[in-house]
Parts: C-alpha cells; sequence; structure tokens
C-alpha cells in the first residue's frame, strides 16, 4: 500500500520539507495519467533515496528489456551524484523509463519549483 505524506504535515510536525518527489504512469494512448507515488522530504539525498526505491519497485514489475535502462540508472553512482548536484542546486531530476504501453516518469524537484 502506498501512503502520501503532505509537505504541510511534515512541516507541522517540525520537519523543513524541501523537497517533492513524484512517480507516475502515463498510458500511451491514455488522457490522464496514474500516480504511483509521492513523497515530500528535506534533502537531496533523501529525494535521491526515493527515486531509486520507487525504481526499484518499477523495475521490478517490467518486462527484462523494459527493466535494464532502469537497473542500469540503480546502479549508475556517476548519475546518482549528477542528480544530487542538480537537487542541491535548485534543479529538478526526472527519469523516464518505457514499456510497450505505458512511460514511468520519476520526478524530485525543489519545493515551489514547477512539477
Amino acid at each position: 500500500m502506498l501512503t502520501s505524506i503532505v509537505a504541510e504535515d511534515l512541516q507541522a510536525g517540525g520537519h523543513d520539507v524541501s523537497y517533492q518527489c513524484r512517480a507516475a504512469a502515463y498510458p500511451l494512448h491514455g488522457v490522464h495519467f496514474i500516480l504511483l507515488g509521492s513523497h515530500a522530504t528535506a534533502s537531496p539525498r533523501l529525494a535521491l533515496r526515493w527515486l531509486r526505491e520507487r525504481t526499484s519497485h518499477i523495475t521490478d514489475q517490467l518486462d527484462t528489456a523494459y527493466a535494464q535502462p532502469g537497473r542500469h540508472w540503480l546502479t549508475d553512482e556517476p548519475e546518482h551524484e549528477r542528480a544530487l548536484a542538480y537537487l542541491s542546486t535548485g534543479t529538478a531530476y526526472q527519469l523516464t523509463l518505457y514499456d510497450d504501453t505505458t512511460r514511468y516518469v520519476l520526478a524530485a524537484y525543489p519545493r515551489g519549483a514547477a512539477s
């Protein structure tokens, strides 16, 4: 079961929320997206951790050929450092995976930035 914590809930609990994370599925011939999860966190490193966890969950459900790019990303430390650098300087980071019928978009962005 996926649960989402709203940024206002974290702030009320004394946590500073600086980053938003989202994972969504976009059917190729659909008009609406399906939210696969969202998360609010206080640091770029925690945002990247959430992206890695969700990428792992999504790739586990894809056929082998379609999962390869996600599995490669999961082990690509230089790319993770680049993602951290983007997030730390206020730039959003996005990873997109595909299969035959769906585009999966995972993104992290500083609070207040356009997603």
